[in-house]
């Protein structure tokens, strides 16, 4: 859908003095998503390059892979019948990224003939979508999705909860404590903001290719590489 447009220029932070300012340290959250900056060590969470995944007993780890530039885009967690899906970009200093986020998802799911309710929910404001999809018989259907996100200092962590989980209050709060226990390592590199952070395979070095985020279609999923926990 191309939702996540690139930022205009004009829009852009100041990347060179960005790249000497440490990110802040938040304080009085109860619960996360976190910053690298709020945890003292990795614990029990699996490190993929720019962000930090709990494991859970039964948690399958879907790594997926734009086709065309081989880069990992997104994290999926898939547990008990429903899935989490994750994706960390950058984001200016000064201002969150998600309500106007959230606006584009909203227009982008309507204008393929869905339909998006924007709800209160335990990370603040977030879409419950019914997402067009094509039936084995060749008909039309929706597929449910719950769209979450927070605006970290400098990035920004969007969550697409799918499966049971997408409608289901009482099978979504594991996925929910999955997202708020992700811990982001944004570094300190000037990135232009809604660039996709990068990802890496579980074990594999980080890379200092950035994909951008103006190439990711949500509705659309990549290859995968699973790993079970």
């Amino acid at each position: 859908m191309g939702i996540f447009r690139k930022a205009r220029e004009e829009d852009l932070e100041d990347l060179a003095a960005e790249a000497d300012d440490d990110a802040p340290v938040l304080s009085g959250r109860d619960q996360g998503p976190w910053d690298v900056s709020e945890v003292t060590d990795r614990g029990d969470r699996l490190d993929v390059g720019a962000l930090w995944l709990p494991r859970r007993n039964g948690m399958e780890l879907r790594m997926e892979v734009d086709k065309n530039t081989q880069l990992v885009t997104a994290a999926s967690l898939q547990l008990h019948g429903s899935a989490l899906q994750v994706q960390v970009f950058a984001a200016p200093r000064s201002d969150g990224i998600w309500d106007d986020i959230r606006a584009e998802i909203a227009e982008s799911v309507t204008k393929q003939g869905g339909s998006v309710d924007d709800l209160p929910g335990p990370f603040g404001r977030e879409l419950l979508a019914r997402l067009p999809v094509r039936t084995a018989a060749g008909r039309t259907g929706h597929r449910p999705a719950r769209f979450i996100g927070h605006d970290g200092p400098r990035w920004f962590l969007r969550g697409v909860l799918s499966g049971r989980a997408a409608v289901d209050p009482e099978r979504a709060r594991e996925l929910e404590a999955l997202f708020a226990d992700v811990v982001v390592v944004r570094g300190s590199e000037p990135r232009v903001p809604r660039d996709l952070l990068p990802l890496t395979l579980p074990g594999q070095a980080p890379t200092d290719t950035v994909a951008s985020a103006a190439t990711f279609d949500p509705m659309n999923r990549g290859p995968e590489i699973t790993e079970v926990h």
